[in-house]
């Protein structure tokens, strides 16, 4: 098995994507998010936080859709929440959840629908869970991205060449992707919700509810 097609990019190599990094997503990187990503850099698991290219995308999502209020699943060193805290408004709201919440924020009717954005990076098997929920929790015209739909290339090899520890995730994953193409709520004629698979970092579903 070649090592190179489980690397964090999922580009050709890895020179090509260290130049993405450092041409247009480190040059704009904030200080604040330098300095954590240093801070994070030694530990165990640094390398589940969100990847600097797919936090850019993000950022670019939150700025597009002007979104306000947001909810996070998965929050692991705040990477991805600190990124979001320095691009929405001053005034602006974010839920971060690294607990199954999400059932208690819909026993309130004032949170359906009222939120613009969600990422999702917590354990990829309950991805459907979240989805189901998270769509009462939208807005229309809201974002939902999910992160590492791709598991490191791993849903495009065969499955006796997975490392292990990676198998489970792998089928989660491409679960959830079958489950979204087959889904009648977004089928084109009747759509609740809009789809793209974007291979930034290990892969991202962005998704928008569009009724």
């Amino acid at each position: 098995m070649e090592t190179e097609k489980f690397s964090k990019g999922l580009l050709q190599s890895d020179e090509l994507y260290q130049y993405i990094l450092e041409t247009s997503v480190y040059p704009r990187e904030p200080a604040p998010l330098k300095e954590l990503t240093d801070a994070t850099a030694s530990l165990p698991l640094a390398g589940l936080a969100t990847a600097p290219d797919s936090a850019q995308l993000i950022a670019m999502l939150l700025k597009l859709i002007d979104a306000k209020k947001t909810i996070e699943l998965g929050v692991f060193a705040g990477y991805s929440l600190l990124l979001t805290a320095l691009t929405i408004p001053e005034d602006g709201k974010i839920v971060a959840i690294d607990i199954n919440l999400l059932d208690k924020l819909l026993e309130h009717p004032e949170n359906e629908g009222s939120f613009d954005f969600a990422y999702v990076d917590a354990d990829k098997v309950n991805n459907r869970y979240y989805h189901d929920r998270l769509l009462k929790l939208l807005k229309v015209g809201g974002l939902v991205v999910y992160d590492n739909t791709l598991v490191r290339g791993s849903v495009a090899v065969p499955e006796e060449l997975v490392p292990e520890l990676r198998k489970q995730r792998r089928q989660a994953a491409i679960d959830h992707t079958k489950t979204l193409a087959a889904d009648p709520r977004i089928q084109i004629s009747h759509a609740r919700i809009q789809i793209s698979h974007a291979s930034v970092g290990d892969g991202m579903m962005i998704c928008r509810r569009i009724i």
